[in-house]
């Protein structure tokens, strides 16, 4: 194999995560025939001088949600941006017909956060991404939309 092949390791590649991310959704988007395509999903809240206060970078394919990236700057991180942050991702999640959300936070970052969100606990890998850290996976169900 070696000899027809030549591997390269090194830092993020920003070409390679879209190349990447087009093969997949090709493999995907073949395998779920007649299930929403995958989508990014984003929400931001700006301050009064426009910049970002806070941000989630996500996605919704077919009934399931991802919630990839959160986050709030310092200043402002009691002011309920997080919760108005989920609470747009979730209903818009619910718009493209998702029924269920999954994300993951290390133990110093915001599982209470989730967790008092409605989140569950799916499992807990110990001593990541250090020895006295966890990755937690949640999931929520999400309630359907009045009509």
């Amino acid at each position: 194999m070696k000899d027809h092949y030549e591997v390269l390791v090194g830092e993020g590649n920003v070409e390679l995560d879209q190349r990447l991310s087009d093969e997949l959704d090709k493999v995907n988007n073949a395998a779920t025939i007649g299930t929403p395509a995958a989508r990014e999903l984003t929400v931001q809240i700006l301050d009064k001088h426009r910049e970002l206060a806070a941000g989630m970078s996500d996605w919704t394919w077919g009934v399931a949600a991802g919630i990839a990236m959160t986050w709030v700057r310092e200043d402002a991180r009691k002011d309920g941006l997080g919760s108005q942050l989920l609470q747009d991702f979730e209903h818009e999640a619910l718009t493209r017909g998702c029924t269920h959300v999954f994300t993951t936070s290390f133990t110093f970052q915001a599982p209470g956060f989730y967790e008092r969100h409605g989140y569950q606990e799916l499992f807990r890998w110990e001593g990541l991404p250090t020895p006295d850290a966890a990755d937690i996976h949640f999931r929520k169900e999400l309630a359907p939309l009045a009509k």
